[in-house]
């Protein structure tokens, strides 16, 4: 079950992190919208997945926290790059929001999404050798579905977050968020 920390409308508003009016994500959520919702919210999911890599995963150390900026340097962490998707679904005009999960002792970024009258949990991480993650309208699917997702999904990026986000110069694992 999921918690609504906002309004209704505040899932397809715009925040400093979730840009949505900025050209760049204007111009990506343009070209992805052909067919229905459903068709938009997967081909959303899938640029940001496959087009945009895990910081991690590439050894990449920069840190973009705004939507513009991930999808603009194509590599984010979890959480940037759930960023990058609620504001491409936003911009396309889809309900989404933001929600955490504890993986290994540190927050992991995911992604809520009305898509089809109904809520479903996604994560646009990316995939590697441990992580195979996929659209579905119908059902949750997350990188790691073993474990347990907190409750709340958020209009914006959760404060604990994005200010480690935004003071991270460079990618430091230890500086990584662990609870909200």
């Amino acid at each position: 079950m999921m918690d609504f920390a906002a309004d209704p409308w505040d899932y397809l508003a715009a925040s400093d992190a979730i840009d949505i009016e900025h050209p760049l994500v204007q111009a990506i959520a343009s070209e992805l919208r052909t067919g229905d919702d459903i068709a938009y919210a997967h081909a959303a999911f899938d640029h940001v997945r496959d087009r945009v890599s895990h910081s991690m995963d590439a050894g990449d150390t920069r840190v973009p926290w705004r939507a513009s900026d991930v999808l603009d340097q194509r590599v984010g962490l979890c959480y940037a790059k759930s960023h990058a998707y609620v504001a491409l679904l936003r911009a396309g005009g889809v309900q989404a929001g933001l929600c955490y999960q504890t993986v290994s002792g540190v927050l992991h970024g995911l992604t809520a999404a009305l898509v089809d009258d109904r809520w479903v949990l996604l994560d646009p991480r990316g995939n590697n050798a441990d992580v195979d993650v996929h659209f579905s309208p119908s059902e949750d699917r997350l990188a790691y579905p073993h474990l347990a997702v907190h409750p709340t999904v958020y209009a914006t990026p959760h404060p604990t977050v994005l200010r480690a986000l935004q003071t991270m110069r460079t990618l430091t694992p230890e500086a990584l968020p662990t609870t909200l």
